[in-house]
């Protein structure tokens, strides 16, 4: 009869399981193996001995691995503060804020800032984070057409036209996560200014890659009143967390206001001095960049004689449309060697499954062309 029961409760989940399944659309968890074209550690940073001597440095000095408690009682570290104090310095905001995720940062800030009577205009591809944060936003939302910053302006008329009197808000990725391209993020600044609102922007796949010094495309924009980022820690910095940036009166509301920050046990002190350090490689190592560069070039000369598009960024897109095309094709690279994986609406839109190849400095030049040749041989043989 108990088993019965427990059948008849978990019934509802085996169908949507199974529902996904038919659709190719069910995800599974699988082991890293095979060359890394997957991961976001764009600058090889993860496993860096700099980053590894600098938590075991911290450690030998008493830093302790959990913050035991949330920022406001005892979970506030030195080292969270010695963070958010270089951190401000190296983006040239006049504060920044230390979360222990990049989603649950983008959460507080769309949850959190925007007011009742204010607009938030978003990009129709923004990051799942932003949408989980409007689900509970208390202003108006819209969707603007992707990198369309006309649209953007001309919607923000609209509302004011209809006797919108708030604060707009704008929200969009530096660099896009799926199609690996740029936003207008000079117009975008330049239209919060023009209409006393605020540009959200997300650098998680910009931060330490992007930019004349690897600050992200909001490089020379980061005082500007208008403009308040998040930087993703965990991506090319190789640690874990998130960095808000902007003016010292967002981020004292956000101390005061943001849910996901007031009652949050506080990042590990331990990440906290990594990401320090992870820093301090951006600034001191250039050639970094400069060498994911020549692979981000190697890319786009190899889909150029497949006749295929390129981003030019370090997240190159391979769309196939069809799921099962998809997975087949990263079946056939993960047996050569090449962890590629395919990436399923809804994570993309409708007929838009893809190969997210992800470059990063934990594969050589070679290794990059050869990836390229293969899925060019699946996409032949696929074809035939």
């Amino acid at each position: 009869m108990a088993g019965l029961a427990v059948s008849v409760r978990l019934a509802r989940f085996e169908a949507a399981l199974e529902g996904l399944a038919r659709k190719d659309r069910r995800r599974r968890l699988e082991p890293r193996e095979g060359l890394d074209f997957a991961s976001n550690d764009y600058l090889g940073l993860a496993a860096s001995p700099r980053l590894t001597a600098a938590v075991q440095e911290a450690a030998a000095h008493g830093v302790p691995v959990g913050a035991a408690g949330s920022r406001l009682l005892r979970g506030n570290h030195r080292e969270h503060e010695a963070l958010e104090a270089e951190a401000a310095s190296f983006f040239g905001a006049e504060r920044a804020l230390f979360f222990g995720q990049g989603f649950s940062a983008n959460v507080a800030l769309i949850r959190t800032l925007p007011q009742r009577g204010d607009l938030i205009v978003h990009d129709e591809l923004i990051h799942a984070s932003v949408h989980d944060g409007l689900r509970a936003a208390r202003a108006e939302a819209i969707a603007a057409p992707h990198n369309d910053a006309t649209a953007v302006e001309d919607a923000i008329k609209a509302w004011r036209a209809r006797g919108g009197g708030g604060t707009p808000w704008i929200a969009a990725e530096s660099l896009y996560s799926m199609d690996g391209d740029h936003a207008p993020v000079a117009e975008l600044i330049a239209i919060a200014g023009r209409h006393d609102g605020f540009l959200l922007l997300d650098e998680a796949h910009a931060t330490g890659v992007l930019g004349a010094r690897g600050r992200g495309l909001s490089e020379g924009f980061e005082s500007h009143e208008a403009l308040i980022s998040t930087h993703t820690c965990g991506k090319a910095l190789g640690c874990s967390g998130a960095l808000v940036t902007g003016p010292a009166a967002v981020v004292d509301f956000l101390v005061n206001r943001a849910r996901p920050f007031i009652y949050a046990t506080a990042p590990s002190p331990l990440v906290a001095a990594a990401v320090r350090e992870a820093l301090r490689i951006v600034d001191e190592e250039p050639e970094r960049r400069a060498a994911l560069r020549a692979r981000v070039d190697i890319a786009k000369r190899k889909l150029a004689a497949l006749g295929l598009p390129t981003s030019g960024s370090q997240i190159q897109p391979v769309v196939l449309g069809r799921n099962a095309r998809a997975l087949g094709l990263a079946r056939r690279l993960k047996a050569a060697g090449f962890d590629c994986r395919a990436i399923r609406p809804p994570t993309v839109p409708e007929g838009t499954a893809r190969l997210r190849v992800s470059l990063t400095l934990n594969v050589d030049e070679a290794q990059v062309a050869a990836l390229f040749d293969a899925i060019g041989e699946g996409l032949i043989e696929a074809a035939a």
